[in-house]
């Protein structure tokens, strides 16, 4: 029988590294079947013939193995035994010999019960001392005769197994290392050392099962088209095979990637993202996938000359139905396909080049979605899968659709949606067609003009829409008739209208379920919510969330509480996407358990809370932490009569500079229960500005003026404020002069002069602004950008409470593009989530509810607390779970 036809390695498990008894190698060399002796030609005079035989009784790999080995020499000879291992990392390692010479005993056949003594690692468990057994692939024992002299014996043995006169060989079976027995060393363990060992000693490790496919979603995440999405960074394969087979193709990919989407609109901007790589430099690498304003795929790869290619699909992609996006890569290759829920291939075209494209999916990370450089797409994405070294056929490629159900009520969804928004727009042509009709028929005067403008509105009595359907939707019938369409702010393709109407239809409902019976009419109140919720007006969307997650006056329904929350998400309601980000990064009610998702949800909110914090319009309040435990606190709540803010006011009048600082605040922000009033707020900045010479109230009355909220911009008389208030040397007054000179002036030497001051002063903008000047490259005397001294301002930032600086940090962490960040999903989500939650938006809810409990509207209170404990709010959570125990009858 020959030797053993090759095989192609099989990939395996990392194990620990052998240990190497003998410094030498030696390579085996495959004999004849064991038991059979391997005859050699000796002259026709001779009698005898050498030969070697080995019996083994137990096969296997064990300390003191016990081996017969039968031979017959011609001539004084020498008998050889040798044992060669093999393991992942190395082969031919000799871990056993043995040599006898026999000169005396010719031509007779002899026998000899040798025992194998094999290295500790090879033939025992891991233990205290013995710390890495190490797996064998195969041990193979050889056996020899040569003919030597007697005086050769005692010299180094160098002959070879093939020139032996003799030979034989067996395979011995290795026993895996968990099989093995422990070996008794004969020493004691101090008693501590014996504990910490017998805790360990039966736990088996579990070796990874790795593959190159990954699955890079597994749950629906909602898209809005913002400037967030879902980061996906892969390291190495561990196993060693996989990992060479992926360093091959860096110049040669093979790979494949299969998208379900649910696409709601086409890009609104030239591009926007679906799947796209970000290099170490970031720039865009191979693979970049975008959709273009007219559905259209647009395809960019990195070449391996260095510059980029891209190419667009000869067909769009479908909206509001699922499909299957496809792309393999094979070279310079690409196969893009489009699949149907069935599994049917709508449309398929390749794109071939003559440079292959450069990929190392390991030197930077994956989006999916919007990032900071360029817009999400508007969808819903469903399973992603990622195959890092193989192109596979369409059929080939496993990524089902699960989830079923919540996909089917997704559709669903928009097709009642398209109806009701059918109705809306149809009603308001059938109106504005009324309209101009009329005015055709009377010449325009002034008494037309004031019956147009204190009349009667315009409105449709005769119908086209059958009886059913006004059934149906009668509320929303009557809502029309209350519409004025004329109004100048509706633009012409009628989206202000719907919008208007949800809004109407929602606050209708919200006042009923503020009185004292309106959560036990929970059931009459969810269909005129879908119709709102259908109407683009998502704060509907997250109430029906909520309503069917938490079975609030209906049965729990996780499904219908998924899908609402999705809807409401990927219309940028704030509360459902943090909703989303909380269920997502706790693992619960069914949500899996997901950083990069709850990372995507939650960054996208604590963008809007920076945006959100420079504009003064909204339904905006501090965010408070008030809890209904403490009655300190809720002594201190106010309104416009209460009697604190009467006090404050008397204070502020009277030329207090801490009353007036304290009522200009709460005034702003609307904070301690008094409503937001920006313009009363900047009345108190002013006169503190001028009369009590505070450096505080000049700052913030200097910062409205160069912004111009709440007031007429005046930069002349900010910039004097501002100079005044840093000469008494206010912190932040010092770095909003280095913010006029860089905005106003763009004189970066001096803003870098005044941010270093105040940043040596302990002010957080500073530092953010510092590490701006050296990501922009325009630091005064430092050529080029230095990313990684503008991450350390920006977490000197984010340590000071800094906003933009947090997020900066928390973008590191996710991506971990910078060595000094090294990746932490936990973390960006944690630091995210920290900014989101300051959302004035957010604190408007809560304060809602904060008002309601204090005027002892105990359901309207319960409403809106539980609105905000979805969202996650520890403290939100807590005054809810105290209203139920102080009221339990509700």
């Amino acid at each position: 029988m020959g030797p053993p036809a090759e095989r192609p390695a099989v990939p395996r498990c990392r194990s620990p590294l052998l240990l190497v008894v003998f410094l030498t190698n030696f390579v085996p060399s495959f004999g004849k079947e064991t038991l059979r002796t391997t005859a050699v030609q000796f002259e026709p005079n001779m009698g005898y013939i050498d030969f070697i035989h080995l019996n083994i009784l137990e096969r296997k790999v064990l300390n003191n193995s016990e081996v017969s080995v039968q031979y017959l020499c011609s001539k004084p000879c020498i008998i050889n035994l040798e044992a060669v291992a093999s393991s992942e990392f190395r082969t031919g390692v000799p871990v056993y010999r043995r040599r006898w010479k026999d000169e005396k005993n010719l031509y007779v056949s002899r026998t000899r019960q040798v025992h194998l003594k094999f290295p500790s690692i090879m033939v025992y468990r891991d233990d205290y001392i013995i710390r890495n057994s190490i797996i064998v692939h195969s041990v193979i024992l050889y056996a020899w005769i040569s003919h030597k002299s007697v005086t050769s014996y005692d010299t180094e043995q160098n002959e070879d197994y093939q020139d032996a006169i003799a030979k034989n060989y067996t395979f011995l079976e290795a026993v895996p290392p968990f099989e093995r027995p422990f070996k008794d060393h004969k020493v004691c363990l101090q008693w501590g050392a014996d504990y910490l060992w017998m805790l360990q000693a039966n736990r088996i490790p579990q070796c990874p099962h790795e593959s190159d496919g990954v699955q890079i979603l597994n749950f629906i995440y909602a898209s809005s088209g913002e400037k967030t999405g879902i980061v996906k960074k892969f390291e190495q394969f561990e196993n060693r095979e996989l990992e060479t087979v992926r360093q091959h193709q860096i110049d040669y990919p093979m790979f494949t990637v299969s998208i379900w989407l649910y696409l709601l609109h086409n890009c609104e901007k030239d591009l926007c993202g679906i799947l796209y790589f970000i290099d170490p430099k970031e720039m865009y690498s191979t693979p970049a996938v975008f959709l273009n304003e007219e559905g259209y795929v647009h395809i960019q790869m990195h070449l391996m000359r260095g510059d980029d290619l891209a190419v667009k699909t000869s067909f769009s992609l479908p909206l509001k139905q699922w499909f299957r996006l496809d792309l393999s890569f094979k070279g310079g290759q690409i196969e893009v396909s489009s699949v149907g829920k069935n599994l049917k291939r709508h449309h398929h075209q390749s794109f071939i080049f003559r440079e292959d494209f450069y990929y190392d999916d390991t030197a930077g990370y994956f989006v999916l979605g919007g990032s900071g450089y360029v817009n999400g797409i508007e969808a819903f994405f469903g399973p992603v899968k990622y195959y890092r070294l193989n192109v596979l056929e369409t059929e080939q490629i496993s990524n089902t659709l699960h989830d079923k159900e919540t996909v089917e009520q997704i559709e669903l969804y928009y097709e009642r949606c398209m109806d009701i928004q059918e109705i809306v727009n149809e009603y308001r042509r059938v109106v504005k067609q009324g309209e101009k009709a009329q005015r055709n028929r009377f010449c325009e005067n002034y008494y037309l003009k004031l019956i147009h403008k204190y009349g009667e509105k315009s409105k449709c009595d005769a119908f086209m829409w059958g009886k059913e359907l006004r059934e149906k939707y009668h509320t929303l019938f009557k809502l029309l008739k209350e519409t004025d369409f004329s109004a100048p702010d509706v633009l012409e393709d009628g989206s202000d209208t719907v919008l208007e109407v949800g809004q109407r239809i929602f606050e209708k409902v919200s006042k009923g379920l503020s009185r004292t019976d309106g959560l036990s009419n929970m059931g009459s109140s969810v269909s005129l919510l879908v119709e709102s919720s259908c109407c683009g007006y998502h704060k509907a969307s997250y109430f029906l969330a909520v309503i069917f997650e938490t079975g609030l006056g209906v049965s729990v329904d996780r499904t219908k509480g998924l899908l609402y929350s999705l809807v409401g998400a990927q219309g940028n309601e704030r509360l459902a996407v943090m909703n989303l980000g909380y269920k997502h990064y706790q693992g619960i009610n069914n949500y899996p358990l997901d950083l990069e998702l709850s990372y995507a949800y939650y960054s996208n909110i604590a963008i809007k809370t920076s945006l959100d914090q420079h504009t003064i319009k909204g339904e905006q309040a501090f965010v408070e932490t008030i809890r209904l435990m403490d009655d300190e606190l809720l002594k201190a709540q106010t309104k416009e009569n209460g009697d604190v803010f009467m006090w404050l006011k008397h204070e502020a009048t009277r030329g207090n500079a801490a009353a007036q600082q304290r009522l200009a605040q709460m005034l702003f922000w609307g904070q301690q229960g008094v409503a937001k009033n920006p313009e009363a707020a900047i009345e108190w900045y002013a006169k503190g500005a001028i009369e009590t010479e505070d450096p505080v109230l000049i700052y913030d009355y200097a910062i409205v003026l160069f912004k111009g909220q709440g007031v007429k911009k005046n930069t002349k008389l900010a910039l004097e404020l501002m100079k005044k208030a840093a000469a008494k040397g206010l912190p932040q007054a010092v770095n909003g002069l280095g913010w006029y000179y860089h905005n106003f002036k763009r004189d970066y030497r001096k803003a870098a002069e005044h941010w270093l001051v105040a940043e040596e002063l302990g002010n957080p903008d500073a530092s953010y602004n510092l590490g701006v000047l050296y990501l922009d490259g325009i630091y005064p005397g430092v050529p080029g950008r230095n990313q990684t001294v503008a991450a350390h301002y920006f977490y000197k930032a984010a340590q000071g409470g800094h906003i933009e600086g947090t997020l900066r940090c928390s973008l590191y962490y996710i991506t971990g593009n910078m060595e000094d960040f090294p990746r932490d999903p936990e973390k960006a989500v944690i630091w995210a989530k920290h900014i989101a939650e300051k959302n004035g938006y957010l604190g408007h809810v809560i304060r809602k509810a904060l008002n309601a409990y204090l005027e002892l509207s105990w359901h309207e209170a319960l409403l809106h607390y539980i609105l905000a404990a979805e969202t996650g709010i520890e403290v939100s959570q807590s005054n809810l779970a105290h209203i139920c125990e102080e009221r339990p009858l509700i």
